[in-house]
């Protein structure tokens, strides 16, 4: 369409109902497709900041499960990866049935006690970055709440799973 020639090489406007890739700042993202329903609205008529933070949960969730590990394996191994600290940069806001696609990556690991995971959402329509976030996550046991060694389940899945901040974008 006339729109495609004129946006960036490979990229497409969703809406044309072509393919298309988006710029992702990692290479292989887990994705999720999400979309604001009105229930997502604050006072502000825009998606509110709450609302992108559970889906940056519910894509961890996804992607962990994806990887063989699931809450249940959580409680029988009695680990956990716990977010120690959590950053979100809100870019632009988003707006009621826009269609986004979330991505997520584990971007670093110690092997042991810490992980980190990376988040980008991109308004399809456009290609826009609106939100991206980190987390930095801790191994712990689930009985006491201290850090604790990642099992060997851990790490044999989420390390495999690993991207390389300083690698080309995808």
């Amino acid at each position: 369409c006339g729109r495609c020639r004129n946006a960036a090489a490979a990229r497409c406007h969703s809406d044309q109902g072509h393919s298309f890739a988006m710029t992702w700042d990692y290479p292989r993202p887990f994705l999720l497709s999400v979309t604001p329903t009105a229930d997502d609205i604050d006072g502000l008529r825009h998606t509110n900041n709450a609302v992108y933070v559970r889906w940056c949960e519910k894509i961890g969730w996804a992607h962990s499960e994806s990887l063989g590990l699931s809450l249940a394996d959580y409680h029988r191994l009695d680990r956990a990866m716990a977010i120690r600290r959590g950053e979100y940069d809100y870019l632009l806001p988003t707006l009621l049935n826009e269609a986004l696609t979330l991505g997520t990556w584990l971007t670093a690991s110690d092997g042991r006690l810490t992980m980190e995971r990376r988040f980008q959402l991109i308004r399809n329509s456009d290609q826009v970055t609106v939100v991206r976030g980190r987390w930095d996550l801790v191994c712990i046991e689930l009985a006491t709440g201290k850090p604790k060694r990642m099992p060997a389940e851990f790490a044999t899945s989420y390390l495999a799973a690993m991207v390389d901040r300083d690698s080309d974008i995808a």
